[in-house]
């Protein structure tokens, strides 16, 4: 099987505000199979997210719901939501970093 991203298995990959402090990302697929590739091959791991979204490891949780068939990960935001600091209030166009990941 050729080289894939995520962006060509996930049915869904999406962005969203989880309060003032927190950041959730979700994948979601619509087949079984694609979910455990994209799982076993590790692709979405703690250490990897906190490298691709520059966080401490510790800022940085990944969930796996196998019956749900989705991932997500949640990330402490860079700055809270709504301050002076803040480019994305509603942490909607984060997940974008994740459409390119190689998924083997």
């Amino acid at each position: 099987m050729p080289m894939q991203t995520l962006d060509q298995i996930a049915k869904v990959i999406r962005s969203k505000n989880a309060g003032p402090f927190c950041l959730t990302l979700d994948v979601l697929f619509d087949k079984p199979a694609d979910y455990r590739r994209v799982r076993d091959a590790q692709v979405i791991t703690r250490e990897k997210m906190a490298a691709l979204y520059r966080r401490p490891l510790d800022q940085v949780q990944v969930y796996n719901h196998e019956s749900a068939l989705a991932m997500k990960v949640s990330l402490v935001r860079w700055t809270p939501a709504g301050s002076l600091t803040d480019s994305d209030i509603y942490g909607a166009q984060q997940h974008v970093l994740l459409y390119k990941l190689p998924v083997p």
